[in-house]
């Protein structure tokens, strides 16, 4: 049996031990709740504040610090849907990053601003941290408050210009338009960056905005072109071949695999190059079948051939509307090799849009190749990518996009500018030229440069 002394000595270090808990939770708690604090004083300090138009009309009344807090309190909705919009602006940025280098016009200028767009997706990230911990009940003392009562306009410097569109800064001609180079914020949250002239976007420049794709590349009279893409040998080019390599009328003709040098990127568009048209073929795609009944005669020895020259090979399937889905994916599968290291399958579709009319329409398509998609996939054990041409693009994959989220787009386009969606490889001419190979030749790019295609070979090969 305890003594009463024995007791009391047992219970005291308990009592301290409790009380050292309670500290420590009482500690991480109010730390939480400083570190909100501080993240909404610097969302106040940012965000409310005075603005002024050009003819010096006040937009915005001073708020005091309870006005803020109250004001961010109620609307965790609107800063909800700010933060979503700024990550698929941000996801845009990084991807045109990924796919660019150094070498690319502009680079370093949208990196700057990717930088920017991160830092701004974390301040609205912990507002919502912060406005979360305020509905669940936290205090928080204010220590001081900010206002802002001058009553005259501030005064811009001389290369900023302030209106009914936004604020300008840049470089401006005599009469105060954006000339050269400037960029332009607007109160919507759209931003460009680039060159200008005679007010209007002219050359070089990037713009985006919430709820819109990222434009990067060419601006005539404030007008987006496209991305001019400059080829050079920095880049990863790569041909799709199939019988028609082989045959000229009645004519066979071999490949000599030991001699693939690209040697012309086709006639059918301007293009910029740089230096002398002489790459190597870093990869191959090869066709194996069509429809259900139709098999590449040459695919065999073309693969064994691309193989043993080291060279990255895949297959594709050329897609027909007579058959279904699920016995074309079953016919590839049986005619097609996949072993490690290939590239991964890919399904060509290119009907008509009388053959898609008559196969029941869009959604009947896309049906059928969510189907051939999913069979191969099993099978390869990567997902196949999917090609088609730039007008089927802009027709008809906005009506898929699942489709367009979950696989990798190749794009056949031979205009001037590269194609503008989210794509792996674009094919850009199909009468290409090509040292040991007879005849045109479908010459295709690699979105991204040698880094990140030895990135992509190794996560997204066949295993």
């Amino acid at each position: 049996m305890k003594t009463n002394i024995e007791k009391y000595f047992i219970f005291v270090p308990s009592f301290l031990l409790a009380m050292a808990v309670l500290l420590l939770v009482w500690k991480v708690e109010r730390g939480r709740q400083l570190q909100a604090m501080r993240q909404l004083t610097a969302f106040a300090d940012r965000h409310y504040y005075a603005l002024w138009t050009a003819d010096s009309t006040r937009i915005c009344i001073t708020k005091t610090r309870e006005e803020a807090f109250r004001l961010i309190e109620t609307d965790s909705a609107r800063l909800a849907e700010e933060l979503l919009l700024a990550r698929e602006e941000q996801a845009d940025l990084h991807y045109y990053l990924h796919s660019h280098g150094v070498q690319d016009e502009g680079f370093d200028m949208i990196a700057a601003y990717s930088q920017k767009m991160d830092a701004r997706v974390d301040s609205l990230a912990f507002v919502g941290l912060a406005t979360d911990s305020i509905r669940r009940g936290a205090k928080f003392r204010i220590s001081h408050e900010v206002s802002y009562l001058s009553s005259k306009k501030p005064p811009l410097p001389a290369n900023v210009r302030a209106d009914s569109t936004g604020i300008y800064t840049g470089e401006m001609d005599k009469r105060r338009r954006a000339h050269g180079h400037g960029r332009h914020e607007q109160p919507s949250g759209a931003y460009y960056e680039g060159q200008w002239k005679d007010g209007l976007r002219h050359g070089f420049g990037f713009a985006i905005a919430p709820g819109q794709p990222l434009q990067a590349g060419e601006w005539e009279n404030g007008v987006f072109k496209g991305e001019r893409v400059n080829y050079h040998s920095d880049r990863i080019y790569g041909i799709d071949i199939s019988k028609y390599q082989h045959i000229r009328g009645k004519k066979k003709y071999p490949i000599y695999w030991n001699r693939l040098r690209i040697s012309h990127l086709g006639t059918l568009s301007k293009k910029n190059v740089s230096g002398v048209v002489d790459y190597p073929v870093s990869f191959a795609f090869i066709k194996s079948t069509e429809g259900s009944s139709v098999k590449n005669p040459y695919y065999a020895a073309d693969y064994r051939a691309a193989r043993r020259r080291g060279i990255p090979v895949g297959t594709y399937h050329f897609f027909s509307v007579k058959s279904t889905a699920t016995s074309q994916a079953h016919y590839f599968i049986s005619n097609t090799y996949f072993h490690s290291g290939d590239l991964p399958p890919v399904l060509d579709v290119e009907p008509t849009r009388r053959q898609i009319e008559d196969m029941g329409g869009a959604t009947e398509l896309f049906k059928r190749i969510r189907t051939w998609m999913n069979i191969v996939e099993q099978r390869a054990g990567v997902k196949p990518i999917l090609y088609v041409n730039q007008s089927f693009v802009n027709r008809y994959l906005s009506q898929a996009p699942d489709i367009k989220r979950n696989y990798r787009v190749w794009i056949a386009r031979y205009g001037e500018y590269k194609p503008d969606v989210k794509l792996a490889f674009w094919q850009l001419c199909p009468d290409g030229r090509v040292s040991g190979i007879t005849g045109e030749v479908d010459i295709n790019v690699f979105n991204g440069y040698r880094d990140k295609f030895e990135e992509f070979l190794q996560n997204n090969c066949i295993k």
